[in-house]
């Protein structure tokens, strides 16, 4: 009896502890949907209620019909894009030497990659604006996607050698026994076998490049090339007509192409992410 009794206090508990992580996650994003919906007066009023008097989605439709924000959208996309398929690229080959061979330094190679992913992009902020100036790569996207690789591969090395991990090496045998070398192993058996995990990755890769503001806000300076994170930082002070209520319609804008992809595809990211977890 007592045992039922803990497992539903524990039950409990943990809706109790979601519902408060929901609340605090969710309260910013209802109250900027709060301030989308008002129109400039009862902004300026200063209302503080959640429900607008009179809510419009012309604030949506304003910020839709700018003539920068579809190039922001386009930047933002193509940049986070580039830098996904850029990670698998260095990740997966990466992923696979750490998973199936064994040389010196294999264990201190990733505690690197660890170590590397806790730096935080303020630390190098200022070396690597005078290293891309030197070499006349700012104002790029090609500058700013090898830097969205340099800080998407360790984690996703990580990711993808879990899952490499969870292949069995019978198959790779069995394959160089049929006559295949270590690239068609690579090619044939490990890529398609390491569909779920690779696209997983590509997709966490891909939101973590459309939420970068900070590297594209140091290394880019004109407005056509500016991601989506960066625009709507510089929007209130490129329209005159811009307001509190419209850079709150450019934010929902901005978000919820990232929140529908996670909530939509969570179980595949959280599978990637907890695969080889448990194995022995």
């Amino acid at each position: 009896m007592s045992g039922r009794t803990g497992s539903r206090l524990g039950d409990t508990m943990s809706y109790l502890f979601m519902l408060v992580m929901f609340v605090f996650f969710a309260g910013p994003l209802t109250y900027l949907l709060s301030m989308a919906l008002r129109d400039k007066r009862e902004v300026y009023r200063g209302a503080a209620r959640y429900i607008p008097d009179n809510p419009t989605i012309q604030n949506f439709i304003t910020v839709l019909n700018n003539s920068y924000f579809p190039i922001y959208l386009w930047n933002g996309l193509k940049l986070a894009a580039l830098s996904g398929l850029g990670v698998l690229i260095v990740a997966l080959p990466a992923a696979y030497a750490f998973s199936r061979f064994q040389f010196r330094g294999k264990g201190l190679s990733m505690m690197g990659l660890l170590l590397f992913q806790m730096i935080s992009p303020l630390v190098i902020m200022v070396p690597l604006y005078r290293y891309m100036n030197r070499l006349g790569l700012l104002d790029t996207h090609f500058a700013v996607v090898m830097v969205y690789i340099a800080l998407g591969v360790p984690l996703a090395t990580w990711l993808l050698k879990s899952t490499v991990d969870g292949i069995p090496r019978s198959l790779d045998e069995a394959a160089m026994i049929d006559g295949c070398n270590r690239f068609s192993v690579f090619w044939r058996i490990i890529l398609p076998l390491s569909a779920p995990g690779i696209a997983s990755v590509f997709i966490i890769t891909v939101i973590a490049g459309w939420s970068q503001f900070l590297v594209p806000f140091l290394l880019l300076t004109k407005n056509d090339l500016m991601p989506i994170g960066v625009g709507i930082f510089n929007f209130r002070g490129m329209q005159t007509d811009s307001s509190i209520q419209l850079l709150a319609a450019a934010c929902l804008i901005s978000v919820v192409p990232a929140i529908v992809a996670f909530l939509s595809l969570q179980r595949l990211i959280l599978g990637a992410m907890t695969s080889g977890a448990v194995k022995g």
